[in-house]
């Protein structure tokens, strides 16, 4: 994605299991910051259980190549994409890699967001901000993101290693539930024992639970990583390696 991330601010926002509101977050971000008009996107890998829906197989492979990406074209839909435009998104993708092969999906997410530039730059007089909000825990390898976010339910026991290797990395910890201390804390899972808690607590952290209104802390720490002399529009991020 070498040139991509030069010209876009991104989030992106990850966790440390499955199903702990990593989708929801992004929705939440994203209708708390409507005048970022996010392009959004969901990156998933499937294959060895690890895409899935519901304890089920998703069918998110896409049948003859390793890769593909596809557009939303309605908030109507019934896919995390279409709740990525519901939510307002301005434009919004699903890009589905087989296991291990997410380097080579990511040439067709530059390709599209390189489309995505050349389409509103070509258009006089509209000026498209470069915010993109991107679920993915992957994407650490190949991308250096202005902010990351990990979402962590102390409730799930299940907290998988590549998760722990990524903590060092967290710009910002979302809790779904207060650790054990707190009042009305949840106790920490035993099969958590080898986390390094305090490298996760020493982040800052946000509590909200499920349905609950995303933070205002949290969106002020999302808007100053988009915002530069005031606005959020286009800026140019040196140094950034893909």
């Amino acid at each position: 994605m070498s040139g991509v991330a030069d010209r876009w601010r991104v989030i992106v926002v990850g966790g440390h299991t499955r199903s702990v509101g990593k989708t929801q977050l992004v929705c939440d971000l994203i209708a708390a910051l409507t005048e970022a008009r996010f392009v959004a996107g969901k990156i998933t890998q499937y294959g060895h259980g690890v895409c899935a829906r519901d304890g089920h197989d998703c069918d998110c492979a896409p049948d003859e190549h390793v890769s593909a990406i596809s557009w939303e074209r309605g908030e109507d839909s019934d896919t995390d994409s279409g709740r990525f435009l519901a939510a307002g998104a301005r434009r919004s993708f699903w890009l589905r890699t087989k296991q291990g092969f997410l380097a080579e999906g990511l040439p067709l997410l530059r390709e599209a967001l390189c489309k995505v530039e050349s389409a509103e730059d070509g258009v006089v007089g509209k000026v498209g901000s470069r915010n993109l909000i991107l679920e993915s825990n992957a994407l650490l390898q190949f991308l250096a993101p202005d902010l990351y976010l990990m979402v962590v339910d102390p409730g799930k026991s299940d907290f998988k290693e590549s998760a722990r290797g990524q903590l060092d990395r967290a710009s910002a910890i979302v809790l779904r539930e207060e650790l054990a201390g707190a009042d009305g804390g949840v106790a920490v899972p035993g099969a958590w024992s080898d986390v390094p808690l305090k490298l996760m607590m020493a982040k800052p952290t946000f509590l909200q639970r499920e349905g609950e209104r995303v933070p205002e802390g949290l969106v002020s720490l999302v808007r100053k990583a988009l915002l530069e002399d005031g606005v959020l529009d286009e800026r140019s991020i040196a140094n950034r390696a893909v």
